[in-house]
């Protein structure tokens, strides 16, 4: 008996620390979330022409800052296993290589936005008004890149010290900011007339409206916001106070830069990997035509949205498992990480309930047309079905963070998302199999859930040999975290 209210409160005490570090970063992403949907309402609004010229940019820059959050994510377990073991001194030199390493991805992502996009969309036979506009608004974004980079470095530490409320905090600041500079830039002086009418100053009245490229520039200014709120965050708050963070930089090191992409450089390519997917998926979809398109982009986009819990609770795994690890202590590791991915199936069979109960309505805000509806609804009726995948995968590869295991993630992303999900959709969706004809878009979604149950499956087997001792993952490298 008291062995079982023991491990009750156990559970309940882990579960509420998840949580506690769950639901910031949940409130996180979907602030950020907020400014590319703020984005696309607003460019629509201008014309059809820049919103198509964002719709083409975003799908360029928003995969580069998704490689180089991923890679910046390494610093999380990092640090997270550093202050488990009571080693934070070793945390500040970390930091620095972080923002090192963001300086440098951020200027090449800025440089490639910059100078690179028209042969792509050449390749990609974007109409020429809508490259050139496009190219302009990417020039804008590029010179946030930069910030953004920064911004997502101190995130990552923030978050391994058990810290995750300030991204929230800053993430809406950065929403906060995104939304009315949006309106200033891309719709300029009318805009405001039409808000304020006679009572709007002269000069305000003579603003340029500068569509797509007001609201690249709304981007940039956005991330750099976020960067600097962050860093003057760290630099003030009484709870790194003890880390001296900023007493002085440290020269770039090369050992602590190879640990950093050792552990992130893996998390990048899998997150590149996974948007990818899904973007070359919207692509074979094209070719059914408007109605397949409009319903794949709405059950995607509300799924998506569901999706942000599982992402979010993942996210705090790879903390709670880093700390419990560095801290000495393997066995309260596993139970850590085996009681999340308890947790991520309640989360899975909660969003589950949304989707049966909610789909109708939904679907129903996004399009009046019967034809959309019925379709975007039977999708919503397979996405129930890898809710326990998907949701099972990304907390699963969260925990694999946590014990630094990233390589192995990116291995079974690749073949999972990309043989299994994108090869298995286009044979089931475009090419048939056998007798079988095409299944059009339900065959790419069939795809998604079987490379999802596969990543689930091959994480699954992972983790339990990690978990039990049976591979070194763990203390990989630690003769840097020792110093």
């Amino acid at each position: 008996m008291v062995t079982t209210t023991n491990r009750w409160q156990r559970w309940r005490r882990e579960n509420a620390a998840l949580i506690r570090l769950a639901l910031p970063i949940c409130g996180a992403q979907l602030a950020q979330s907020g400014m590319s949907v703020t984005d696309v309402i607003m460019a629509g609004r201008a014309s059809a022409t820049d919103l198509a010229a964002i719709s083409v940019g975003s799908s360029l820059w928003l995969p580069l800052m998704l490689f180089a959050t991923g890679t910046l994510m390494g610093l999380t377990p990092i640090v997270a296993q550093l202050l488990g073991g009571k080693r934070v001194d070793r945390i500040r030199p970390f930091v620095h290589q972080a923002l090192w390493l963001a300086l440098g991805l951020g200027v090449i992502a800025a440089l490639l936005l910059a100078f690179a996009v028209m042969p792509v969309f050449r390749l990609m036979a974007v109409p020429e008004p809508v490259a050139s506009l496009s190219a302009s608004y990417l020039a804008m974004v590029a010179f946030g890149m930069p910030g953004v980079a920064a911004f997502q470095a101190l995130r990552a530490f923030a978050d391994g010290m058990n810290h995750t409320r300030p991204a929230l905090w800053i993430s809406l600041l950065g929403l906060g900011v995104n939304v009315p500079f949006n309106y200033l830039l891309i719709y300029g002086g009318p805009g405001l007339e039409t808000l304020f009418g006679d009572a709007l100053p002269l000069g305000l009245s003579r603003l340029p409206a500068l569509g797509a490229v007001g609201c690249g520039i709304a981007t940039a200014l956005a991330m750099w916001v976020m960067c600097l709120a962050l860093l003057i965050y760290t630099q003030r708050s009484a709870i790194f106070a003890s880390l001296n963070l900023w007493s002085r930089l440290a020269r770039p090191q090369r050992a602590m830069l190879g640990e950093l992409l050792h552990v992130g450089a893996p998390i990048g390519v899998a997150i590149f990997v996974e948007v990818t997917l899904f973007t070359l998926i919207a692509l074979f979809i094209a070719s059914f035509g408007e109605i397949a398109v409009a319903a794949h982009q709405i059950a995607l986009n509300y799924t998506s949205i569901l999706f942000m819990l599982p992402l979010s609770l993942g996210m705090a795994l790879t903390i709670r498992v880093g700390h419990t690890l560095g801290s000495g202590q393997r066995r309260g590791a596993a139970f850590v990480a085996w009681n999340g991915i308890v947790a991520c199936l309640l989360v899975a069979l909660l969003n589950d309930l949304i989707l049966w109960l909610t789909a109708g309505p939904v679907v129903a805000l996004y399009s009046p047309n019967e034809q959309v509806q019925s379709l975007a609804v039977s999708l919503i009726w397979l996405a129930m079905i890898y809710q326990f995948s998907d949701a099972l995968q990304v907390n699963l590869a969260g925990a694999l963070r946590g014990y630094k295991d990233t390589r192995i993630i990116m291995a079974i992303t690749l073949v999972s998302y990309w043989a299994v999900g994108l090869g298995g959709g286009y044979l089931l969706g475009s090419a048939g199999i056998g007798d079988w004809q095409p299944l059009g878009v339900y065959g790419y979604w069939l795809g998604l859930v079987a490379g999802l149950s596969v990543a689930a499956l091959l994480l699954g087997w992972r983790l339990w040999r990690v978990s039990r001792g049976n591979t070194d993952v763990s203390v990989a490298r630690a003769s840097v975290d020792r110093g």
